[in-house]
């Protein structure tokens, strides 16, 4: 059954586009319908800038990030109106940033994911490190935002014990009864792990081969080999981020990868921990393909996007479940599950960004 367009209403998946001077393609949001073989329906597109990260709250809100990831740039964060139209969010302020360092705490410097949690909270992740360069020191931070006031309640800002100069935080999930957060270093490899009560956060995996880009695997986007200035595959460590409906257990895997990975989240959150019993904590989930973003519904199924094959399959006790496949979903990045249950999917043309198609 095919589902008419209607911005702004319909759930989504999301596209998103890289700046106009390099010629890329219109990146949007789709709608993946409940029902299994039903087709995407398109609800927001951007000719303008990349995005990556798309996020609807319990009332149907819609939020849309863009990382800077190119010298042409506006907004951070926006939110979709109902119209098609978007606004600076939570203000203009957070959305304009002097490019200084004195100033970065302050401010949203490079946006890489916007999501909502179970209490209908905005967390906005912000690595810092615009161009995909080095993090501009003082500007890491996860950002929460009273969706309610639409007022900025907590900045937890990190520094370069835990944001080291190549990390890149790239994807969070909220244990909202526990009060922890969860973010994935794509950058340095790893996870970070944020008590919310104290603002205290410590690495963990650092070097873990879980968190790691596994040699000798291809990515390629509708049968185009993605490759760097050098020739060669990108290699991106820990992207992908899913936490479990009980908060029990979190899974992740690096974006140039083919194992999907677990762990007791009990193990992550001891600080003290050892990174030998850690590592011993690390299970195999199941053999998967280059992938972005996770997503793990009420069911505690877990939906993942193959780059290399435009499509959206579902992981059920260990076994793939193909839902949808459609060369619209180029590289198929973030994840959120509307509140009439429909998946919203961000396909975020990475593949035709600058440091893959100068």
């Amino acid at each position: 059954m095919r589902h008419k367009l209607a911005r702004g209403v319909l759930p989504f998946v999301a596209h998103g586009t890289a700046a106009k001077p390099y010629s890329s393609p219109s990146r949007w949001f789709h709608c993946l319908p409940a029902a299994q073989g039903e087709q995407l329906t398109e609800v927001y597109k951007n000719n303008d800038f990349q995005l990556t990260g798309i996020t609807v709250s319990k009332s149907g809100r819609m939020f849309v990030n863009f990382p800077r990831w190119s010298d042409k740039y506006r907004n951070a964060v926006v939110e979709v109106m109902k119209d098609g139209s978007t606004k600076p969010y939570p203000d203009s302020n957070w959305n304009i940033w002097d490019m200084k360092a004195a100033s970065a705490g302050d401010h949203f410097v490079c946006v890489q994911s916007v999501v909502t949690d179970d209490t209908d909270t905005l967390w906005v992740i912000d690595p810092a490190a615009p161009l995909l360069a080095s993090i501009v020191p003082g500007g890491p931070k996860l950002v929460r935002i009273d969706l309610a006031t639409n007022k900025i309640t907590n900045v937890y800002r990190f520094g370069p014990d835990t944001a080291k100069t190549n990390s890149y935080l790239n994807d969070v999930r909220v244990d909202t009864n526990r009060k922890f957060a969860y973010m994935t270093d794509s950058g340095a490899g790893g996870i970070v792990v944020l008590d919310l009560n104290t603002g205290i956060a410590h690495r963990a995996l650092d070097g873990n081969p879980s968190v790691m880009a596994e040699k000798g695997v291809q990515i390629s986007v509708n049968g185009k080999p993605v490759v760097g200035p050098n020739g060669k595959t990108p290699q991106i460590n820990s992207d992908g981020i899913a936490l479990s409906h009980d908060g029990e257990s979190l899974y992740y895997k690096p974006l140039t990868g083919a194992m999907l990975y677990r762990i007791k989240t009990g193990l992550l959150r001891n600080a003290s921990a050892s990174p030998a019993a850690i590592s011993a904590g690390v299970e195999k989930v199941a053999k998967t393909f280059p992938s972005d973003g996770l997503w793990m519904d009420a069911q505690d199924r877990i939906y993942i996007g193959s780059i290399n094959e435009s499509t959206i399959y579902r992981i059920v006790k260990g076994k793939m479940e193909k839902l949808a496949s459609d060369p619209r979903l180029e590289w198929p990045d973030t994840f959120s599950q509307g509140p009439d249950g429909r998946m919203y999917i961000s396909a975020s043309h990475i593949n035709d960004g600058p440091q893959f198609a100068p």
